[in-house]
C-alpha cells in the first residue's frame, strides 16, 4: 500500500524588527519600544550582542548558567 505522507510543516520565517526596536534572537520575540526590558538576557556571542526574551531565558537557564552559546542550545 502507497500511503501519501504529508511533509512536516516548517516554520514561518520571522519578519525583521522595526529600526530601533529590540527582538528576541532565539524565538523572534520583539520588545515594546526601544529599549530592552529589564526581565530579558543580553549576551555577547562571537563579538555580537544578542537579547533574549523572558520565556527562552527560562526555558534554557541551564545552558544559560553552564555558559553554553546559544547554538548549543
Amino acid at each position: 500500500m502507497d500511503e501519501e505522507t504529508d511533509p512536516p510543516e516548517q516554520p514561518e520565517p520571522l519578519e525583521p524588527p522595526a529600526a530601533g526596536s529590540v527582538a528576541c534572537a532565539r524565538c523572534g520575540t520583539t520588545a515594546e519600544g526601544d529599549t530592552v526590558p529589564v526581565t530579558w538576557l543580553s549576551s555577547v556571542e562571537d563579538g555580537r550582542r544578542l537579547h533574549f526574551c523572558e520565556g527562552c531565558a527560562r526555558l534554557h537557564i541551564r545552558a544559560i548558567e553552564s555558559r553554553l552559546d546559544s547554538l548549543w542550545w
